[in-house]
């Protein structure tokens, strides 16, 4: 198992302070990622928790999946891979003609 975890339905109050103070608990944690909007700054309501060993991150997910922080359910699971996803490139629509063509 992987050290990496998923946390998810933060509420947007959470701070990353609030998230490592929670996941101490159950072991040291590496590094924490409270991932916000790139314009305003807002939290996006889920984060990233790296717990020092594998077993830590065990813990941390039977301790805290489902439990309340901030009045909401938190979902704490392994972290998924992150998928290369295209850059977004050229122009229109997915290409294709005109408009409307009368016929004589």
């Amino acid at each position: 198992m992987a050290s990496k975890l998923y946390v998810g339905n933060l509420s947007f109050d959470t701070t990353e302070g609030d998230l490592r103070q929670l996941f101490e608990s159950c072991g040291s944690v590496s590094s924490c990622n409270l991932i916000t909007d790139k314009f305003t700054g807002k939290s996006r309501g889920f984060a990233f928790v790296e717990m020092s060993s594998a077993d830590e991150a065990a813990k941390a997910i039977s301790e805290l999946n489902s439990k309340d922080c901030d009045g909401r359910p938190l979902t704490v699971n392994e972290a998924k891979p992150r998928e290369d996803r295209p850059r977004g490139g050229g122009g229109g629509y997915g290409g294709g003609g005109g408009g409307r063509r009368d016929r004589y």
